[in-house]
């Protein structure tokens, strides 16, 4: 793929989150009462609002899950609902991730999940005939589609074959067509500037009459007027919530898109202005118009007008049973449509490439001055160098360092959102961290983390400083407590003003040593100390213990607890589990999600190994063991190459051979019952 390519993907992906932020903070809010609050939406209004502008959304946590589709299935070039409705499954946790759980009847999406876990298979699940004529008929199908449709720059046939296979899952009839009209038009939009031309040329993707009736008529009132509340007010009027049935109706709000795209010109800040200041479904509305938009006007236009990019950073949560990915950016989701991309045209995977390496224009990845800097702090501002991370210091010297950090977890206040953040640190202790940088001499840098102590409050650990060259640091144990930023901090013995720039920042592969051990909870009166956050559970009872570690309960199969990360690949992972009443239970490795992953259990007076995949669970492994699952009982398995094996009490409890999945992260499994662990352990093996 060229490079213009590969930018025009972020600029969509940048101008997805922007546009979500941008909408967020008065999604739901009536026309009439945005306008006496703000006034027209020009900016961020968070901080008016004493909200935070990054938090979880459904609108981007579904966007960017439910595209996994196609890596997590070998990029397929024909995309099946039934292989959507499996990933819904694999990412989603009941009653917790990505959706709103309105109910069976009131909430589309919960409804087709319902329908999903109920054996149900897509699209079916989304259908007329299945939920009447209402539930599928409302705004989903366009919110989540915008990955697909980038991952198709310039073929506006497979983008429209994978946005209504992915939207069918949940939706059908005229949502599905709204859903492909914007979709063709952004994957022409990498081509064709001209909003009219996008329009006219997505038109021939669609065949519901009231989508092409409700196009002409608002085509014809948009050439009317220059003033967009204008336009807005005949959308109230004739297509307003009043005359549709459901909670958040996809012809109002795709009318508002519409609107904005025609009425906002090349303006990007405009066209998010309108989108958020017309209401309704705000940021869904604002995001769809930025993805467009920012494919449509390229990276340029996201830097004129507001500066929305500087406070976002790049940074987005991506909140599914995947922990670790949830700590994400618009460069590392740029570079899986780019993958996808790639593979789906038969062109070469792109080259690896560190975890911050600051690919595209303007990209910062998360990064920031510090906001946990003790003292006088020495950076003054950061931004792309065209290479990497440029941090502009004055006064550098003795007593006066500077630093500037990114988050690896979840920052505190995320975790009071309105939609659940579930996620994992992306960095571990045992972990080793390297950074590249350019620096003048005299200029001494280390890298150094915050971690979330058992209090709940934010400490820092730190390495050495090094006068000369790239850094270097394993991250020392914690006992288990979790890294919520990683940071660098410059010093100097002499006064320094100028810029050192960053050029990466990079680790991957399992923790040498990972060590949770004994009880962390202080009181019983706190159930949900921030350290357990580190965990993603989709057992239904999770919990520190009082006399050990964790304990875990589920009535039903396959209740899963899991942290780490993708990239966790050749390691052990250890226990000591206190077995209740349960149908088996055990250890988690390689999860990719919470129905694909490898575990060790106990069953019975059996040791098993086995595999899941989605549905299929296949025993890789059974031995019988004298003592099973009843009492404290140490397990160990070991992952390593196509090589898995279970040790039970020190004794050997199972070999196998498997190659299905190469890396994910680990946990325990518990089945119709109750665990409690005492302690949890990973090793990285070679």
């Amino acid at each position: 793929m060229d490079r213009a390519t590969e930018e025009k993907i972020y600029a969509g992906v940048l101008g997805k989150i922007l546009g979500v932020y941008h909408g967020r903070p008065v999604e739901g809010w009536s026309y009439e009462r945005i306008i006496e609050t703000h006034g027209e939406v020009d900016y961020f209004v968070n901080g008016r609002m004493n909200l935070p502008i990054m938090l979880p959304d459904d609108d981007i946590s579904g966007t960017f899950a439910f595209f996994r589709a196609l890596e997590d299935n070998g990029y397929p070039k024909h995309l099946d609902p039934h292989t959507v409705g499996k990933t819904w499954l694999n990412y989603i946790i009941e009653e917790k991730t990505i959706l709103w759980w309105g109910g069976l009847g009131r909430s589309t999406e919960h409804t087709a999940y319902l329908h999903l876990k109920n054996g149900i298979k897509a699209p079916l699940t989304g259908s007329h005939q299945l939920n009447g004529p209402w539930i599928p008929a409302q705004i989903g199908a366009q919110i989540f589609m915008d990955a697909f449709a980038l991952a198709n720059p310039d073929d506006p046939d497979r983008a429209a074959q994978m946005v209504r296979a992915a939207a069918s899952v949940s939706h059908d009839g005229v949502a599905l067509d709204a859903a492909v009209l914007l979709g063709t038009m952004e994957a022409m939009a990498f081509s064709e500037r001209s909003v009219d031309k996008l329009l006219d040329a997505g038109l021939r993707y669609v065949s519901n009459n009231q989508l092409l009736s409700l196009v002409e008529q608002l085509r014809n009132q948009c050439a009317k007027t220059d003033d967009w509340h204008e336009v807005r007010a005949w959308i109230a009027g004739n297509h307003g919530y009043a005359h549709y049935d459901g909670p958040c109706h996809m012809i109002p709000n795709h009318a508002i898109v519409l609107m904005a795209l025609m009425m906002a010109g090349d303006d990007f800040g405009r066209s998010l202005k309108i989108a958020t200041t017309a209401g309704w479904d705000t940021d869904c509305n604002a995001g769809n118009v930025g993805c467009l938009n920012g494919v449509r006007l390229g990276l340029a236009a996201l830097n004129q007008g507001p500066d929305l990019r500087g406070p976002v950073s790049d940074f987005m949560y991506v909140v599914t049973a995947d922990g670790a990915a949830g700590i994400t950016d618009a460069v590392q989701q740029t570079r899986g449509i780019v993958a996808a991309a790639n593979a789906l045209n038969d062109e070469p995977a792109p080259a690896a490439r560190p975890k911050y390496g600051f690919d595209y224009p303007g990209a910062t990845q998360g990064f920031a001055l510090c906001p946990r800097h003790v003292g006088r702090q020495a950076a003054l501002r950061l931004g792309n160098a065209g290479s990497g991370l440029a941090v502009e210091l004055s006064g550098l010297s003795l007593g006066v360092t500077g630093s500037v950090s990114t988050p690896v977890f979840v920052e505190p206040f995320a975790a009071q959102s309105s939609f659940a953040m579930v996620a994992s640190p992306t960095l571990y202790p045992g972990q080793t961290v390297t950074a590249r940088l350019d620096r003048p001499a005299g200029v001494n840098a280390r890298l150094y983390a915050l971690i979330y102590d058992r209090d709940d409050a934010v400490q820092r650990i730190e390495g050495e400083w090094s006068e000369a060259g790239d850094l270097s640091w394993t991250v020392p144990d914690t006992n288990g407590l979790p890294l919520y930023r990683l940071g660098l901090e410059f010093g100097s013995d002499s006064r320094f003003d100028g810029t050192v720039t960053v050029r990466s920042v990079d680790w991957s592969g399992a923790p040498v040593a990972y060590e949770t051990k004994g009880m962390l909870v202080k009181s019983i009166w706190n159930l949900t100390p921030f350290w357990t956050r580190a965990w993603v559970s989709s057992a239904k009872h999770f919990a520190p213990d009082f006399k050990y570690t964790l304990c875990f309960s589920h009535p039903y199969e396959n209740g899963v607890a899991t942290t780490g990360s993708r990239d966790w690949d050749n390691y052990s992972v250890a226990s000591s589990l206190d077995y209740s009443i349960n149908d088996g239970a055990g250890l988690v490795a390689r999860a990719r999600g919470h129905r694909r992953y490898y575990a060790g259990m106990l069953r019975g007076r059996e040791a098993l190994i086995i595999r899941r995949y989605d549905d299929e669970v296949e025993v890789l492994s059974r031995v019988p063991v004298e003592v099973g699952a009843e009492g404290k009982r140490d397990l160990k398995l070991t992952v390593a190459g196509d090589r898995l094996s279970l040790v039970v009490d020190g004794r050997p409890a199972g070999e196998a051979t498997d190659a299905t999945f190469s890396s994910g992260s680990a946990g325990f499994i518990v089945e119709k019952g109750t665990i409690v662990a005492d302690g949890f352990l990973v090793h990285a093996v070679h």
